[in-house]
């Protein structure tokens, strides 16, 4: 069972950054799709970004378009998302995922694509 390791969450003031990382216990996700979903209280899980196997096609939510940035090192099994420019509504917990199942060409943008998740990290944005 592969397991899905993320970190870097925090509490930043309106307009900082954070940069969250999901660490991947194998290799094996170097040939799958990884995404980013979050989910604040009483709300639904939302997709926030994901990337291809090799970094070629990204997907973003147009609320984090030009703010967020979703990168991959298979060298280190492991993705990252920058988040730049945060604003109070960006505060959720982050889930880490990855798609163990399908060789896609492009990545899935609902929580149904994918096989593992990780723990979550809490993002909270102050005003």
């Amino acid at each position: 069972q592969v397991q899905l390791v993320e970190s870097g969450g925090g509490l930043v003031q309106a307009g900082g950054s954070l940069r969250l990382s999901c660490a991947a216990s194998e290799r094996t996700v170097s040939n799958y799709a990884m995404g980013w979903f979050r989910q604040a209280p009483g709300k639904e899980r939302q997709f926030v970004t994901a990337v291809n196997w090799n970094g070629s096609t990204t997907y973003y939510l147009d609320s984090v378009k030009g703010r967020f940035t979703i990168s991959r090192d298979n060298a280190k099994n492991t993705v990252y998302l920058q988040m730049n420019s945060l604003k109070p509504e960006d505060t959720a917990v982050y889930y880490c995922a990855a798609d163990l199942l399908h060789f896609r060409r492009t990545p899935p943008v609902s929580p149904g694509g994918y096989t593992n998740w990780g723990q979550g990290t809490q993002v909270t944005v102050s005003s």
